[in-house]
């Protein structure tokens, strides 16, 4: 069973940068696909970035240009690199890994960022 810790989260002024990682449990270059997510309060949890082995990358428009996701295959971790942050970024960030295209999602617990404008 995978799991997944999420950590990096915080609070930062309008125009800032975080950095956020997500460790697992077990060999990431294996994993078909690993992705961030965010739901703000009141709101249903939205696709913000997601990478596929290979290489393959995709972001929701609002954070394109602005956000880069990675993966660290040595440490097995991944990142979501956040910058120009605006206050409509605040929500907690949760860390999703799919280990084959077949398999349930795995979900980490989950950081809060908060952006002050």
């Amino acid at each position: 069973q995978v799991q997944l810790v999420e950590s990096g989260g915080g609070l930062v002024q309008s125009g800032g940068s975080l950095r956020l990682s997500c460790a697992a449990s077990g060999n990431i270059g294996n994993f078909y696909a690993m992705g961030w997510y965010r739901q703000a309060p009141g709101e249903q949890r939205d696709l913000v970035a997601m990478s596929f082995r290979g290489g393959t990358s995709t972001y929701t428009d609002p954070v394109k240009g602005r956000f880069a996701i990675s993966r660290d295959y040595a440490k097995n971790t991944m990142y979501l690199q956040m910058n120009s942050l605006k206050a409509e970024d605040t929500a907690v960030y949760y860390c999703n890994a799919q280990v084959l295209p077949i398999s349930k999602a795995t979900w980490g617990q989950g950081t809060q960022v908060t952006v002050s404008s």
